[in-house]
């Protein structure tokens, strides 16, 4: 390329909207039961407002990725700004109204939030590719995600300690704002590589390579790893808050081995192959949380650490299958398997809540209140979710022997 471009403020730039991203995932999920409990919302209400943020993810991500070869990935880290900045103030302002309009007003924030965390991944991931070529755009790629479960690591850490100090639920809201302004300052003023449309491929042809028996049984497993990986997260303050550990630091914990351990993705799926990696994921992310149902206290920490095992490598190891078996899909075959791995996490937002809600009253028949109840409750739900990671046993099985004469290959996106 012949402009004049800052690689390493665009990059940057890149990894503070992916910071803003995290923020928003896990500030959210460590308010949320302040939320609830100031608003008077049940647990499945709690669940419709969380999945607004997982339905605008990935509308904006597919839309994103259709449109980047067109308007660029500036105009589209515009729109991403302004999303995530209204919607983060949404959220500080609905308390202020009566119940219906803050209900109303917070379904919109999460729904903005997510539109702008897809039009991150739709802009920055392409943008990154086309400013880096070979071995480096791999480092590069991988070095931007490793901002997500970096971000929440960040997020959860401050959440918890402004908790602890005594600050309200919507103070906390403010620090989503602050890496979104410093992504805007840096991207403000720059030059964008021009999107390369060389690879972006025959868009019939992609739609013919997904609907391929591969591409349709990787997507449906897509469906299932999100939610095995984003469904206790997401919970992580409502259940074990009476667990007698701390759920900010259980998150914390979560993500920062996350994102130590995608790190060195690449070697590891080297060593296993990238169905290896996918079947021992399911096998350990089942033990993380069939521990996170049945432990209490120090366990509960243990518990995290294999959970987080279990399932960081889950979202890269299937965008890169993609991308490396079923190439004809192309970056929009990549942007379908995100985005229904969002659209499953959306979908199972309130389902979850139902059955906190539904544990809740089971456990209430037996007699349990107040702390007791809570984690009663809590613990009888995470039982019901290792349903997800044990049917990905049984699919991961079946894809192993499907493609355990295919070479294994790296992968470098999440």
């Amino acid at each position: 390329m012949t402009q004049t471009i800052n690689k390493s403020a665009l990059f940057n730039a890149s990894c503070f909207a992916l910071i803003t991203t995290a923020f928003s995932f896990s500030i959210s999920a460590g308010t949320l039961r302040q939320l609830g409990d100031d608003l008077g919302y049940t647990a499945e209400r709690l669940g419709y407002i969380n999945s607004l943020w997982f339905f605008g993810f990935p509308i904006a991500m597919i839309i994103g990725g259709l449109i980047y070869h067109s308007i660029g990935p500036k105009k589209i880290m515009k729109i991403a700004f302004l999303s995530h900045f209204i919607g983060a103030a949404l959220t500080l302002f609905a308390i202020y109204f009566v119940s219906d309009m803050s209900y109303v007003l917070l379904l919109a924030s999460n729904l903005l939030m997510g539109i702008g965390c897809g039009c991150t991944e739709a802009a920055c991931n392409p943008m990154i590719a086309d400013m880096y070529t070979g071995s480096t755009m791999n480092k590069m790629l991988n070095r931007f995600h490793m901002w997500f479960p970096g971000g929440i690591f960040v997020g959860a850490l401050l959440s918890e300690a402004m908790t602890s100090l005594g600050f309200s639920w919507q103070s906390q809201f403010w620090l989503i704002p602050i890496p979104a302004i410093i992504y805007f300052y840096l991207f403000n003023g720059k030059t964008f590589p021009k999107a390369s449309v060389e690879q972006a491929g025959s868009l019939s042809g992609n739609i013919k390579a997904m609907f391929t028996p591969l591409f349709l049984f990787i997507f449906a497993c897509m469906a299932l790893t999100a939610i095995t990986e984003f469904g206790p997260q997401k919970w992580t303050g409502l259940i074990m808050e009476s667990s007698g550990a701390k759920p900010m630091l259980i998150l914390a914990l979560t993500t920062g081995l996350m994102a130590v351990l995608r790190f060195f993705g690449g070697p590891v799926t080297k060593a296993l192959g990238q169905t290896g990696v996918l079947l021992g994921g399911a096998i350990v992310s089942t033990i993380g949380i069939y521990l996170f149902s049945t432990q209490t206290g120090v366990m509960a920490y243990v518990a995290a650490i294999f959970f987080a095992v279990g399932v960081a490598f889950f979202w890269p190891t299937m965008i890169g299958f993609v991308a490396a078996k079923i190439p004809k899909s192309g970056a929009l075959g990549m942007s379908i398997i995100g985005g229904v791995g969002m659209f499953s996490t959306a979908i199972f937002q309130p389902i979850i809540g139902g059955w906190i809600d539904s544990d809740i009253a089971e456990q209430t028949a037996l007699g349990l209140t107040g702390a007791e109840l809570d984690l009663a409750a809590g613990q009888a739900t995470l039982s019901t979710m290792t349903t997800f990671p044990i049917i990905l046993i049984v699919a991961f099985l079946i894809l192993f022997f499907w493609q355990k004469s295919s070479k294994p290959s790296v992968a470098t996106a999440h």
